[in-house]
């Protein structure tokens, strides 16, 4: 899928296995700010101050919120870092490549 397509897309429920290391290879080419560590998308942003870093968790949140999907978040006073694996199956999923093309829209 491309970026457009991911961040297009719906996250659902998924009950199976996760993407296989090719197939996360392939989605990873499309998010070139992601990288995956520890079994886990993580993408480090970085803001001018406090103020701009928690609109940013906001509007991640919101994300989360309507995709009924939630990262891991590390907050700092310029900057955070999110980190997304879908528990459920215990690895990568569509679902995450989804709300991490969403989120890469939020940012400058």
């Amino acid at each position: 899928m491309t970026a457009e397509e991911l961040a297009a897309g719906r996250c659902r429920p998924i009950h199976g296995r996760p993407l296989d290391d090719a197939e996360v290879a392939r989605q990873l080419a499309v998010l070139p700010h992601w990288l995956w560590i520890d079994g886990m998308l993580e993408r480090r942003f970085t803001f001018a101050d406090f103020h701009h870093t928690m609109a940013f968790v906001n509007a991640v949140a919101w994300v989360a919120h309507r995709e009924d999907h939630h990262p891991d978040l590390l907050v700092g006073y310029d900057h955070c870092t999110l980190r997304y694996r879908t528990h459920s199956v215990g690895g990568i999923t569509v679902n995450d490549f989804i709300c991490a093309a969403k989120v890469d829209a939020l940012s400058p």
